[in-house]
């Protein structure tokens, strides 16, 4: 539908849609199906979704493309899931088609609006989910408008970050990095959707708090694996160039971590290296070697089987159901074990 309604607008606006559409592919899918097993949790896992259900796990999954779409201009980042990224991929296009002016500035002008586009499709979806519920919709309705808002402020805190850290004490940096993986990642990629699942189903106060007692934990540690396999990472699996969060300044609990127990001088060395986008393998092999001889990925590995083990002992009491409490632990394993 959103293809036709485009052919009516010129060739253009029909490849801006297939390009938004494109950014769809591809990933893990772990918020929609957090948002299911929510769902489940309150009516139980042998449950069959309904549609209004299946349209706001595709709403999260759209919300997720746009942020990415967004976090990769804003980070100039060349790929994603192993392709070029929305921002090249319309630059190739401007490019192939010698349209006049700046290719790369149509580019970044073109994927905040390809963001933009998704950002509209996600809110029709939801939209759509809450027209055929058979509950009151606005509990859900509240979360899904928080979890838009936490996100963009949580994004806009990461970029600060980059450039505010300087003028922070040391020792408030790995609390600062927590807030952000909180904001950015942990809330909406599980707390939120599991949430917003529950709500979905029309789950008590009880339920939906002890499903926020175990994704809030789980979704830091989801952030902290990823900003483990942003720096040791295999490309084959992760789709982006190994080492790219050093290169995009990312300040992770590892590299608090790491300057934490770092000698003047290494720390020096860090700070200058982190955030250089023309990082070489010696540089990068270098900060590596800083961040697991300081400690730094081991304290982050224990920080994640501590916040695994918090979510796991959350369910332990949680008035929901013991089929989808199986489910729970086999997306805690996924989430947490990835290498992608």
């Amino acid at each position: 539908m959103q293809h036709q309604a485009a052919r009516e607008h010129g060739p253009e606006a029909e490849g801006f849609v297939a390009s938004a559409t494109a950014a769809l592919v591809g990933g893990k899918r772990l918020r929609g199906r957090f948002c299911a097993t929510g769902w489940r949790a309150v009516r139980g896992a042998d449950a069959a979704l309904p549609s209004s259900v299946v349209d706001a796990c595709a709403a999260l999954e759209v919300f997720q493309a746009a942020a990415l779409v967004h976090d990769d201009l804003i980070d100039n980042s060349d790929t994603r899931r192993g392709r070029p990224s929305a921002h090249r991929a319309l630059e190739a296009w401007h490019r192939d088609a010698g349209w006049a002016g700046d290719a790369a500035a149509f580019g970044r002008s073109g994927s905040v609006l390809l963001g933009d586009l998704l950002l509209s499709w996600s809110a029709d979806l939801f939209d759509a989910a809450l027209e055929g519920l058979d509950t009151t919709p606005g509990r859900a309705r509240s979360e899904y408008a928080r979890m838009r808002r936490e996100v963009m402020i949580g994004q806009f805190l990461d970029v600060a970050e980059e450039s505010a850290w300087p003028r922070t004490p040391d020792a408030q940096h790995a609390d600062r990095a927590l807030r952000i993986a909180s904001l950015k990642s942990a809330r909406y990629s599980v707390q939120q959707p599991l949430v917003i699942g529950a709500a979905l189903a029309g789950g008590s106060d009880a339920q939906l708090a002890a499903l926020a007692a175990f994704g809030h934990p789980l979704g830091l540690a989801f952030q902290l694996r990823d900003d483990v396999l942003g720096v040791f990472g295999d490309a084959d699996e992760t789709g982006k160039p190994a080492g790219d969060d050093l290169r995009e300044g990312k300040r992770t609990l590892l590299i608090a971590y790491a300057r934490e127990r770092a000698t003047a001088d290494i720390r020096a060395r860090i700070d200058a290296l982190v955030g250089d986008p023309d990082l070489g393998d010696a540089e990068i092999a270098f900060l590596r070697e800083q961040i697991v001889g300081s400690g730094a990925l081991e304290r982050v590995e224990e920080r994640i089987a501590a916040y695994a083990d918090e979510a796991v002992a959350a369910l332990a009491s949680a008035p929901i159901d013991a089929d989808a409490v199986v489910e729970l632990r086999q997306l805690l394993d996924a989430a947490t074990q990835r290498t992608a």
